[in-house]
């Protein structure tokens, strides 16, 4: 029995639809196959490898055609001549033209000798000929003579035929080979010239050289400035006849990167070109942070300078402070070594009566770098310092016994003890401005960590005068531009750190009126002019550029101390880092220098002083007067008695005849009528005991 099953046509609408949707699932795995086979790392790593040795034997070629070239030609020397050009140096141009005309002279004679060697070929055939003949028949003769054998006469004959035969076979076989070995022998050849030159596109290369970045040619700057999006610029290079090269200066090393000036077409400034400074270094094959940008001396002309791959993430090595032991300092002759320049060069520094700012934002190493200056000059025993760390952690404790005055806290009342020192130091230079010309003077050195804390102070004076601010009511203000505006003259100075620069924590005439002016990182443009002044950063003084976390305790230092070329304004210093327990072995030093220091003073009368008179004077009849206020006055009256005073030692006075300091308003305040009981008790102390 036959059974035939028959489709209605239901069935055979639906087989087509049953088939795509067996089929839907087998395509998307096939896709997914495909993409895992394309994505995976083998593929990747065969196809690099495909291009990286293909490139490397194409690239040999084109090395080796271009160098036949401009051996056989005066290419190279119409390329040196019109780069000589560009820059305006003709005398180098001239020379190089002369060269090119020796060389077309030389090829020309060598040719003609060609030519005459051609001519003289059968005549030097012919003779070489009968030459030869000639002493095979002496060698014939010699020989049938020596053995009387006649037949003897054709042996040298003979000889010669098998050398010529043999020479033929050798050949033959030789040639036979070399169709197959000559090219393979010469790709081989092309291959290892592309390979040394690494000519092969970046993402192609081994991995261990691929994250380097490429050496810098001529073609290299070239193409990136074509690239940077400048269609002038693009334009100018295109026209050129040698394709860019004339706008190049020579390139050369500078420390651990590069450096070349480019002379740019008209119609681009130099403004465009620092704007585009990521573009440019990426089309170097470098990170923005190694690309640094300046304005040459030459008008639209931007110097570069193009760190090695890598160079400047390397540590900064150790501080000489540190490795050298036996170090010493001389304030007026002598240079800090700071830390290291981009291009690996020692950064030495002169402190010589010069007012310095630090700036940056917070924890960049910005107490670190000011703090390193000065362990360099307490190695000078000449010099004094006076401290004020209104930040208050202990980072500046290791001068403790070295300087004269140490103030470390972060509030009101430690502001007002360092406007106090401030306001010291202004008077001192007074003192010295008025003695007579030809008086030397020890350098006296101020140092306030953290100065924003006193710009920023609301501390307001018994005589309603604010010790912070930024107007010329501020007491701290107004000590700091007096000793900027004469202090150098009798060797007062004053250093000041302070972090995220602005109009309020920093009085553009205050940081105007500092030699040194170094910045860290910091966030924006404005503050980078506020920092180091409009016309570092116009040139190319970028610390808005740094990273931050990265470039910890990197400065850009604009100003007098630095040498520095010609035309240039300002310096990036990698500073050396010296913590906290080499600090204090350093100031250690310092201290035992001080200590067999052979030091002669003129002798004095020892005078006696009463110092609850002296506090009853000061304090006088006013309800009440701030503990740092009184200091203050103690110290104006006799500075030599009460120049270490503070508010702990009045309290201490005031405790010994079981009296004690107020409070008002939250801050300490000493009242006349305790220092009037604290007289009586002692007066009555003293009649008791006689």
């Amino acid at each position: 029995m036959t059974i035939t099953l028959i489709k209605t046509p239901e069935d055979a609408q639906d087989a087509p639809a049953a088939e795509a949707s067996q089929t839907r699932p087998e395509r998307r795995r096939a896709r997914q196959r495909m993409r895992a086979m394309l994505t995976d790392e083998r593929t990747r790593a065969t196809c690099r490898a495909v291009v990286r040795h293909g490139a490397y034997t194409y690239g040999g070629g084109r090395i080796v055609w271009r160098r036949v070239w401009e051996d056989r030609t005066t290419a190279r020397y119409g390329r040196m001549m019109r780069a000589a050009e560009a820059v305006g140096n003709m005398d180098e141009a001239k020379e190089w033209e002369e060269r090119a005309h020796r060389f077309r002279q030389a090829r020309h004679q060598r040719r003609m000798d060609m030519l005459g060697a051609m001519r003289q070929a059968p005549r030097a055939a012919g003779a070489m000929a009968l030459t030869g003949a000639g002493v095979l028949t002496a060698a014939g003769v010699a020989l049938a003579v020596a053995n009387k054998d006649f037949a003897d006469l054709a042996v040298p004959f003979e000889f010669a035929i098998d050398a010529i035969r043999w020479a033929f076979i050798i050949g033959t076989i030789v040639w036979g080979l070399a169709p197959m070995l000559g090219p393979a022998i010469g790709l081989a050849a092309l291959w290892d010239i592309g390979r040394r030159r690494q000519a092969a596109p970046r993402w192609a290369l081994p991995a261990d050289i691929r994250g380097d970045g490429e050496p810098i040619t001529p073609s290299i700057v070239v193409k990136a400035f074509r690239d940077l999006g400048i269609a002038t610029l693009r334009k100018a290079i295109v026209d050129m006849e040698d394709a860019g090269a004339s706008m190049l200066s020579l390139i050369a090393p500078a420390g651990v990167g590069v450096e070349l000036d480019v002379h740019l077409p008209s119609g681009v400034d130099t403004s465009e070109i620092q704007n585009k400074r990521r573009k440019l270094a990426e089309n170097l094959g470098r990170h923005e942070h190694e690309l640094y940008i300046s304005i040459a001396p030459q008008p639209r002309t931007v110097r570069l300078w193009i760190a090695d791959s890598g160079a400047l993430d390397e540590p900064v090595p150790a501080s000489p402070l540190v490795t050298d032991p036996e170090l010493t300092a001389d304030y007026k002759n002598g240079r800090c070594p700071w830390g290291i320049t981009l291009r690996g060069d020692a950064a030495l520094v002169t402190l010589y009566q010069k007012m310095i700012l630090v700036t940056g934002l917070s924890n960049q190493g910005k107490t670190a770098s000011l703090r390193a200056l000065a362990l360099w000059l307490a190695l000078d025993p000449t010099v004094e310092f006076r401290i004020g760390d209104l930040k208050g952690i202990g980072d500046w404790h290791m001068f403790l016994g070295l300087a004269t005055i140490l103030i470390e806290g972060p509030t009101d009342d430690h502001v007002m003890e360092v406007t106090h020192m401030v306001e010291d130091g202004f008077e001192e230079m007074q003192r010295r401005l008025l003695q007579p010309k030809g008086t030397e003077f020890h350098p006296l050195v101020i140092i306030v960590d953290e100065a924003q804390v006193a710009y920023g102070s609301g501390a307001v004076g018994i005589d309603k005068r604010p010790y912070g601010g930024q107007k010329a009511l501020s007491r701290y203000f107004r000590a700091v531009k007096g000793i900027h505006d004469q202090g150098r003259a009798v060797n007062v100075t004053i250093w000041e750190g302070t972090q995220d620069p602005t109009d309020q924590n920093l009085p553009k005439r205050s940081r105007e009126g500092n030699h040194i002016r170094a910045s860290l990182v910091v966030g924006t443009e404005s503050q980078a002019k506020m920092a180091l002044g409009d016309a570092p950063v116009a040139k190319g003084a970028a610390p808005h550029k740094l990273r931050q976390g990265l470039d910890k305790g990197q400065l850009v230092v604009a100003g007098e101390g630095l040498k520095m070329a010609a035309g240039q304004v300002s310096e990036n210093v990698r500073t050396h880092f010296i913590d906290d327990d080499q600090a204090e072995e350093i100031t250690d030093r310092a201290k035992a220098m001080r200590a067999n220091a052979a030091n002669v003073h003129k002798l004095e009368a020892v005078q006696e002083v009463d110092y609850l008179a002296d506090l009853a004077v000061v304090v006088g009849t006013e309800k009440r007067v701030k503990v740092t206020e009184v200091v203050h006055r103690l110290k104006v009256r006799n500075h030599s008695v009460y120049e270490h005073w503070n508010g702990g030692t009045v309290r201490d006075l005031l405790a010994e005849y079981d009296e004690d300091t107020g409070v008002y308003d939250g801050y300490p305040v000493v009242r006349p009528e305790s220092v009037q009981r604290a007289l009586e008790s002692r007066d009555e102390e003293v009649a008791e005991a006689q």
